[in-house]
């Protein structure tokens, strides 16, 4: 185990009913509400109703930046720091999911930047103020209702780049897992197949001594294997809603990584996919993973057979922990399928014609990985294994 410094000032507040917290959380920032939403999901709800009708009751002035993408872009970006910046701006409130969240931490840090805010993300400029935000989450998911990180694409370049700052934490986030109830099917099945890639990238890491984080990173990975067929045979069910919903914020609000570095590829190489074809973040996800695991396994076999064990219930009798660990991705690939998740690039309409360009879009700050790192020929591998 790493010597480690952990913090994470947001303030989570979890269950039914709990919307009725913004009268008390918003008024000592300011009056000046910027609420950032995506579709009209939120509308179709009735969420939004009940949103203003709590920032009125402070008399707080609203103003409001809708359709924030699925992929969240710059252009939407800079449409929110200007509001800010023209009407005094004192608090952002991002009302969805993590596109939404991760749109409004840039919003936030942008209007206090003189500079285009796309410097932040691609690290030519440090965020070291950002105007305070809160969440109301829709969907479990990213986990950015509990962590500083964003994911920004810019479309006009086809970059999507991930990026993070002390200063965005969100300063609470509302967590009442009914908001979730409308969210489709496939919405869900990709925020858990997200949730899940968070933690296998936690857990391929190079560290030692970390058998209690092990053991963490292994019991969310199974609750939520064990919830999610419930859940999406039965969409409105509070307790596995509430669980899911849980387990997504854990994942990534940093209490599953101290200690150690976890590995993070994955994610860049999907950006990169996603940055060319627009597709959901979590289904590209679902397709590349398994790959990345194949690719690597020679790496630290033992770690594999560990998860394939503890995980997956592989049997590890007479097999060598490559064997084993296999058969675990194995069985990783034949539980995304089952809850409904892609499995190939061709499912998405992606043959091999932009291969290169993607590749050279995840090199771009070079070679990549902290469980192992790869080069644009490892890259161009995965691809290739995932089409």
């Amino acid at each position: 185990m790493e010597n480690f410094v952990f913090a994470n000032p947001t303030k989570l507040i979890f269950g039914k009913g709990q919307l009725d917290q913004l009268k008390k959380e918003v008024p000592s920032y300011g009056k000046k509400v910027l609420l950032v939403y995506g579709g009209g999901s939120i509308k179709r709800s009735g969420l939004y109703e009940d949103v203003l009708k709590q920032l009125e009751e402070i008399q707080a002035t609203v103003f409001e930046l809708p359709g924030v993408e699925p992929n969240p872009r710059l252009s939407t970006v800079h449409k929110g720091v200007q509001i800010c910046k023209e009407e005094g701006i004192d608090f952002l409130l991002a009302v969805g999911g993590g596109s939404v969240i991760d749109c409004t931490k840039l919003i936030a840090a942008g209007a206090k930047y003189e500079g285009d805010a796309w410097d932040i993300v691609t690290r030519k400029a440090t965020a070291n103020e950002a105007l305070p935000f809160g969440t109301v989450l829709t969907l479990a998911a990213t986990g950015s209702e509990m962590n500083a990180g964003s994911v920004i694409t810019n479309w006009e370049t086809k970059e999507k780049h991930g990026w993070g700052s002390p200063v965005t934490f969100p300063k609470f986030s509302i967590l009442d897992p009914v908001n979730t109830f409308t969210v489709p099917r496939d919405q869900t099945v990709y925020g858990i197949v997200d949730m899940m890639s968070h933690v296998f990238e936690h857990y391929f890491h190079q560290a030692e001594n970390t058998d209690f984080q092990d053991r963490m990173c292994e019991g969310l990975l199974l609750t939520v294997m064990e919830t999610a067929p419930k859940l999406l045979e039965d969409l409105e069910n509070y307790e596995h809603r509430a669980t899911i919903l849980y387990c997504g914020t854990m994942a990534l609000n940093g209490m599953l990584s101290m200690g150690y570095r976890g590995d993070w590829a994955t994610h860049n190489i999907e950006h990169a996919v996603s940055a060319v074809y627009d597709i959901p973040h979590g289904g590209g996800l679902a397709i590349l993973f398994p790959n990345w695991m194949k690719h690597n396994i020679k790496v630290k076999p033992e770690r594999f057979k560990k998860l394939a064990v503890r995980v997956f219930g592989v049997n590890p009798e007479g097999k060598t922990d490559e064997e084993a660990g296999l058969e675990g991705i194995e069985k990783l690939r034949e539980f995304w399928n089952s809850i409904g998740a892609p499995s190939r690039l061709a499912d998405y309409d992606i043959d091999d014609s932009q291969l290169d360009v993607m590749a050279d879009k995840a090199m771009v700050n070079g070679e990549f990985g902290n469980f192992t790192k790869l080069n644009r020929e490892d890259v161009l591998k995965i691809y290739k294994m995932s089409l």
